[in-house]
């Protein structure tokens, strides 16, 4: 039995650049590399994971397609156990082309595909109990799920001492988040990026986005805010952390290398400020290539960095 299982979001990357601009129109532009690689939240994580050592199962669908053989390839190649990677008759694989421009923030060009087919019901009770934690990735871009029975999920893995990790994907104009708050209670770490955070409460500040999201009823809630760092909130009390200075090439995957870093930090019991230095050295890791995990640290690299490279973490309290 794995020590993590990752459930949500599988797609099908295709990285474009980096590129020193988009062409005009009907022009053609020669570039380094197209790669292709696993992506979506819950197969970064996972990958990431397995970079560091850890025992982790995968859940969630794909399609019948040569993309499904592509992602399944991947998986395998990183010892994660797919197993419970169903394919779906009716729909094709997720993809998503991400295009790489130096100097500006990333352009996506999304299929939701299977993605649309993972519910709530695939995630069999037996195997959430025999976890440690279980990661959820991409909630509100997976229209399958109900809330409900998710709800019921998140109180079953409490009730099995299973500690629950989700974040979340809000979609461009996507609006409607008003089952988050009967959620929050029963998550046991919340870790959405700031967009996001601004996204569910509607503020800029990132302390007043912890404060309203404690208020809302989370429990612990970590917040990643890119090259300004991150802020966590447990307890009525808050951190603050900093961002290491890379050579960025591409930032894709640093938030889901972050999460994974934050559960191997609950699986070793660390405090939140350990858990933010050894989750930003893990993000920090994957900004290196274009991609999402290939350049993610094992546990021994990160701990080295993290010793080569001090960095501070400021109580706010």
């Amino acid at each position: 039995m794995a020590d993590v299982g990752c459930a949500g979001l599988l797609v099908e990357d295709t990285f474009c650049g980096p590129m020193a601009g988009l062409p005009p129109e009907g022009a053609l532009l020669l570039i380094d590399d197209m790669c292709v690689r696993a992506g979506g939240c819950a197969a970064n994580v996972a990958i990431d994971l397995a970079k560091q050592g850890i025992s982790v199962d995968l859940a969630g669908c794909v399609g019948t397609d040569g993309a499904a053989d592509t992602l399944f390839g991947i998986f395998a190649a990183h010892g994660v156990d797919c197993s419970r990677v169903v394919r779906v008759e009716q729909c094709r694989t997720s993809k998503t082309v991400i295009l790489i421009v130096k100097g500006q923030d990333r352009r996506y060009l999304h299929v939701a595909g299977a993605n649309t087919a993972f519910t709530v019901d695939r995630l069999q009770q037996e195997w959430l109990s025999g976890l440690k934690v279980f990661y959820l990735g991409g909630l509100f871009a997976m229209p399958g799920i109900d809330f409900e029975k998710l709800a019921a999920m998140l109180s079953f893995c409490r009730e099995k001492k299973v500690t629950t990790v989700v974040d979340v994907v809000v979609p461009h104009e996507f609006t409607d988040l008003s089952e988050l708050p009967r959620l929050l209670p029963s998550i046991d770490v919340f870790v959405p990026n700031d967009q996001e955070a601004r996204a569910i409460t509607g503020l800029t500040d990132p302390f007043d986005q912890l404060r309203a999201l404690q208020n809302a009823g989370a429990n612990t809630v970590i917040i990643t805010r890119g090259e300004r760092g991150s802020v966590a909130t447990r307890g009525g009390k808050a951190w603050s952390c900093g961002a290491y200075d890379m050579n960025v090439v591409d930032p894709s995957g640093s938030g889901d290398a972050f999460t994974s870093g934050v559960i191997r930090s609950i699986l070793l019991r660390y405090e939140i400020p350990q858990t933010l230095r050894y989750a930003s050295a893990m993000g920090a890791s994957v900004t290196r290539a274009a991609g999402t995990t290939d350049t993610a640290f094992s546990a021994e690299e990160a701990e080295a960095f993290l010793i080569q490279n001090p960095i501070a973490v400021s109580d706010e309290n």
